[in-house]
């Protein structure tokens, strides 16, 4: 049975209290104060309230190394802490462990030079600024990243970006000052060594907002999710990420990590939605019993304990796994919690929207807004088609002694 260390029990002691006195009571606040913003871009004033707290509290950067602020915990022990903050909607953000800031802030720690770090990094790890991460384009199948067409050119001192991108989260975000960008620099190069990383300032000449981008009508803002339109953007040539060609290195670095972050939030928000289908049922009655009375509901309720269980154990295993022989070989295990974990919270929250009837469906019990989230991290860090395929190719290529029937 896997055990956590005394440290990460002690962190999950204190975000739990700390998500009961803070987070939980100020859902609604945070909710209200952004309908009366006069700009729906901006973010409300609890969270600086609440973030503010939590550095205080020494809850902050959990993800990250002691030496940058952060706890200094193995990607196992930090498992169970981002189930706890993605309980609720607001609670990575608190806590400064929201994507795609912790994604970026990671690819900055390793990949970035010193005047990077100086000035975005530092920034970031003190939650004064947002950033995103802009990779998906609406013009071709991006399942398939190698199909990248936003140009990077080399010209003279500097480089030159032109093209279109979508689904970049962060982006509408009035405090994201950072477009860290994956693009085509050598059309010509192995396939994997034709798409360099760069670092793009949001206000730089020729970065234009198109659209906001929704999920199922949500817009999600102040994060939000952007078209971005590239025009002859120009940027020093200090701005490229380890160098020409290294998009993909990057890439595998900085998801891996992310991937168990985004599985372990889908865990919380499944068991909040279980939760709150338990108490649902313990108060309504239909045809002269207690819902958790009927044999349909108990089956629901049975189900869902089921599918959470068996996602944050396979979840716990592949952050195990990355810290014990690596991200290389868990990738099997990295590649399965991705498509496990979305898939099973969505079944959850699709139960308890059921056994709510038509509240369910509404905004007031956050779980229609809750399930169209899970249901896009099915698309998030790839689709789940990609993962499958990798999965299979995998097995196939395992050598297994002929053992008939």
């Amino acid at each position: 049975m896997f055990e956590f260390s005394p440290r990460s029990r002690d962190y999950q002691a204190r975000l739990r209290a700390f998500m009961d006195e803070h987070v939980y009571p100020n859902e609604k606040v945070y909710w209200d104060q952004h309908a009366a913003l006069a700009d729906r871009w901006d973010s409300p004033p609890i969270i600086e309230e609440l973030k503010a707290k939590a550095r205080a509290a020494g809850l902050w950067n959990l993800f990250l190394p002691e030496s940058h602020e952060g706890a200094g915990l193995s990607n196992f022990d930090y498992a169970p802490l981002c189930e706890i903050m993605g309980r609720s909607y607001i609670g990575p953000e608190v806590f400064n462990c929201s994507a795609p800031d912790t994604g970026n802030m990671e690819v900055l720690e390793r990949y970035g030079t010193a005047e990077h770090k100086e000035r975005w990094l530092a920034p970031l790890l003190r939650g004064e600024i947002r950033s995103a991460f802009s990779m998906t384009e609406p013009d071709v199948a991006s399942s398939d990243a190698t199909n990248m067409r936003l140009r990077i050119e080399r010209r003279g001192g500097e480089y030159v970006l032109n093209g279109r991108k979508w689904w970049t989260s962060g982006g509408g975000d009035n405090r994201c000052k950072l477009l860290i960008v994956m693009g085509l620099s050598d059309p010509d190069g192995p396939r994997h060594q034709r798409h360099s990383m760069i670092l793009v300032p949001k206000d730089a000449p020729g970065v234009r907002l198109v659209r906001s981008l929704t999920v199922f009508g949500y817009e999600h803002a102040p994060c939000g999710h952007f078209e971005i339109e590239y025009k002859d953007v120009h940027v020093p040539l200090s701005n490229m990420l380890l160098g020409e060609g290294r998009g993909f290195e990057i890439a595998q670095g900085r998801l891996g990590p992310g991937r168990i972050h985004h599985c372990m939030r889908m865990i919380g928000v499944a068991e909040r939605g279980l939760e709150a289908m338990i108490a649902r049922v313990r108060q309504r009655t239909a045809f002269g019993k207690l819902l958790a009375e009927q044999g349909t509901i108990r089956e629901a309720i049975a189900l869902s304990r089921c599918d959470i269980e068996q996602a944050r154990l396979l979840t716990l295993k592949a952050a195990h796994m990355m810290d014990t022989v690596g991200n290389k070989a868990a990738r099997a295990e990295i590649a399965m919690i991705k498509v496990v974990a979305p898939n099973a919270a969505f079944r959850v929250l699709d139960r308890a929207i059921q056994v709510h009837g038509g509240a369910g469906v509404s905004d007031d019990f956050g779980l229609a807004g809750a399930w169209t989230f899970a249901r896009a991290v099915r698309f998030t860090d790839g689709p789940d088609e990609v993962h499958l395929a990798g999965i299979a190719k995998l097995e196939l290529a395992r050598e297994l002694p002929a053992k008939p029937w």
